[in-house]
């Protein structure tokens, strides 16, 4: 397990090496990084600088995280997901699975991202959506398996995106209908 300076950990939190101990991956936390109380990281999970989770955070295997990262309070990233750098994401958010989110990505409370097109009725493979760089999702949205956000995107809350959106699109309603994006909504997302 390699840990960054100046990171803090607090005492409840539970690292891969207590979950898995016949594991023989490595779980590397960045420099300057905050991880609070009730937060489960399992092994092969590599995070990078300036990382910070709200309370009782669970992460999974096969994870990657770009730096200045934020997960919010209960939010479960499920493990073979990619997490780009300067992303906030906020409490309640769970993310399936084989999912990618881009940079600089803002994603809203209670969002929930789907990997598997018909749970339990047949088998297929899971393929979660995908989040280009500079998207924001608001609070309560929906994202199907497979979809992709393209860059600059705005998923509005309660959205449910059931087909890709494309760059600089609002995604709004649900089922979502896609929308020319307002131009109070254009332009880069800034997250530090």
């Amino acid at each position: 397990m390699t840990i960054g300076e100046n990171a803090t950990i607090d005492e409840s939190v539970r690292l891969g090496d207590e979950l898995c101990p016949d594991s023989t991956e490595e779980i590397h936390i960045g420099a300057n990084s905050v991880i609070r109380s009730g937060t489960t990281i399992y092994p092969d999970v590599w995070i990078g600088d300036g990382f910070t989770t709200g309370h009782n955070v669970l992460i999974r295997e096969n994870t990657t995280i770009g730096e200045d990262v934020l997960l919010g309070t209960n939010t479960v990233v499920d493990g073979s997901v990619s997490i780009g750098s300067h992303v906030s994401i906020q409490s309640s958010v769970y993310i399936p699975p084989e999912s990618s989110v881009g940079d600089e990505v803002f994603v809203g409370p209670c969002a929930v991202f789907t990997n598997d097109p018909h749970p339990v009725r047949a088998d297929g493979e899971l393929a979660g959506p995908v989040l280009e760089d500079h998207v924001s999702v608001g609070a309560n949205a929906t994202l199907l398996p497979e979809v992709t956000v393209g860059e600059g995107s705005f998923v509005a809350a309660g959205a449910i995106v059931t087909r890709d959106v494309p760059p600089e699109t609002l995604a709004v309603g649900a089922p979502a209908v896609h929308r020319p994006l307002p131009d109070s909504l254009r332009g880069r997302n800034s997250i530090e």
